[in-house]
């Protein structure tokens, strides 16, 4: 079993952050859901764009269950304790989870993308058997390199240590902790972080690259169809911000403290939850 110790350095004072956390759940679960409700319950929003905004809503639902309510019941009751298993079948589930987000905002990119620089096939493109071959490459591809640095992290040999300085299992924090050899784990986490989030970033970058040359060559109608672009900009700049900053502190050498990558770790999870709905309820106007 692993102790889980997330900001251990506040002491008697730990207990206190289960209030902020609270609500920032609290607000994720009733934002999302009532994001997802008004999508469902209006025909007019059945239509590419907002299917995918609620697609993006439950992954922001389900992504804090996998890992809030551990980690308030460990704030409130000091409740820490996890089994190796457990500890990996949640790193799965973040972790995939989280890598569909990313691979939602690249499938917003291209439907922004057929939306104006092809509108009269934009039906065509968007009909679903077309736009599998968009989707199915993607979730392939996070199944397999979650499972291969889950797997791998399975494998390790912990020999001593059992106290991870983290709120929830994640990959670097664990994988830490082990003794002996670790360099091939090291590589499929970089691996995993330039092939999913940083390859997706490139991927929504060349869109709207091909977006914005669009519009500038097609005047005024062009500049009203590219403010649908800058929710997505919005959403993907913060969430890839706080990602890397969250990746990066456990791979490179740094001087943070402790309670501060555990801090970017837990929110590069739950603000986007928290955000995401919010951007998106008044920025698209159909919403």
């Amino acid at each position: 079993h692993f102790v889980l110790d997330g900001f251990f350095e506040l002491g008697a004072l730990r207990p206190v952050l289960f209030v902020p956390f609270s609500i920032m759940f609290a607000m994720s679960l009733s934002a999302n859901s009532l994001l997802l409700y008004v999508v469902a319950s209006h025909r007019s929003l059945h239509s590419p764009m907002c299917i995918l905004i609620a697609g993006m809503a439950c992954v922001d639902l389900s992504l804090p269950l996998f890992f809030v309510p551990n980690m308030l019941l460990s704030f409130l009751f000091d409740w820490r304790s996890i089994s190796l298993i457990g500890c990996l079948l949640q790193m799965h589930l973040i972790h995939f989870v989280g890598a569909f987000q990313s691979t939602l905002l690249v499938w917003m990119a291209i439907d922004r993308y057929f939306a104006i620089c092809t509108p009269l096939s934009y039906r065509d493109r968007m009909a679903l058997p077309r736009f599998l071959k968009f989707m199915i490459p993607c979730l392939i591809r996070n199944f397999t390199m979650n499972t291969l640095m889950v797997g791998l992290a399975g494998r390790l040999a912990f020999c001593g240590g059992n106290v991870m300085n983290h709120c929830f299992c994640e990959h670097m924090a664990l994988v830490n902790l082990a003794c002996g050899s670790t360099a091939v784990n090291n590589l499929v986490g970089l691996l995993t972080l330039f092939l999913i989030p940083v390859a997706d970033f490139i991927l929504i970058t060349i869109s709207y690259v091909v977006i914005f040359g669009s519009v500038l060559h097609s005047g005024k109608s062009g500049t009203k169809a590219l403010r649908t672009c800058v929710t997505h900009i919005v959403v993907m700049v913060v969430s890839l911000m706080v990602a890397l900053i969250a990746f990066l502190s456990y791979r490179i050498r740094n001087s943070l403290p402790a309670a501060v990558r555990v801090f970017f770790s837990t929110m590069y999870l739950l603000f986007p939850s928290c955000f995401n709905p919010i951007i998106y309820g008044i920025r698209t106007t159909e919403i």
